[in-house]
């Protein structure tokens, strides 16, 4: 974030008499208290002040890159997850690939007739697939997805930040975001590195404006 010299001369006001109350800020600006609200407010909205009523503003300490981390390791997964891809068990390999294609996506969710996740398919797993000469149309895709417990998974709950990590360390594309119900683990959205990606470009340019 990018702060006016108005904004960071308040930063240094309450630096050094803090805690201090916003009407003798305003004074050492030669401002009125009106003036000087919206500063106030964006400081303390962005984490650079706090406020306690009838005491005044103090600084927290915190650098905007700590601010900014800060941020990021409070994102949950269910504020940036996206609609699943999923096809059903007795789907065909052909019917996979089209899906794919479609979609415009690297991985499919296989799912039962209760919406709840039996596999993943990698466009790794429709290549290898496609090799030979077999007919896709005869193959179901039950017979070549990765089946539980081999599927990193993630929940709603979840920190963005951790499912991540987990994307980097299995070295996978996305992951399915379920719950758990009484029939199995029901699929119930997707992150992928492009939603995080984009959860964080957002963020700073949101945090530059």
């Amino acid at each position: 974030m990018e702060l006016s010299n108005r904004q960071q001369q308040i930063i240094e006001i309450v630096k050094e008499n803090g805690p201090i109350t916003g009407e003798n800020i305003a004074e050492q600006l030669n401002l009125t208290r009106a003036t000087l609200r919206p500063d106030l407010a964006i400081l303390t909205m962005a984490g650079f002040l706090d406020a306690r009523p009838r005491v005044g503003y103090f600084y927290t300490g915190k650098t905007g890159t700590e601010l900014l981390t800060e941020k990021i390791k409070s994102f949950k997964v269910q504020e940036y997850q996206s609609v699943p891809i999923v096809v059903k068990e007795d789907a065909s390999v052909y019917d996979a690939v089209s899906t794919m294609f479609l979609e415009d996506v690297g991985t499919l969710f296989v799912v039962d007739g209760s919406s709840c996740l039996t596999g993943v398919l990698s466009r790794k797993d429709l290549l290898r697939a496609s090799i030979g000469k077999q007919d896709l149309n005869d193959i179901p895709v039950h017979i070549i997805m990765t089946r539980m417990p081999n599927i990193t998974i993630c929940y709603r709950e979840d920190l963005m930040i951790d499912a991540a990590k987990k994307m980097i360390d299995k070295q996978i594309d996305g992951l399915p975001v379920v719950k758990e119900t009484e029939k199995g683990l029901e699929i119930v959205g997707r992150i992928t590195k492009t939603t995080i990606t984009k959860a964080f470009v957002e963020l700073i340019t949101d945090d530059q404006v």
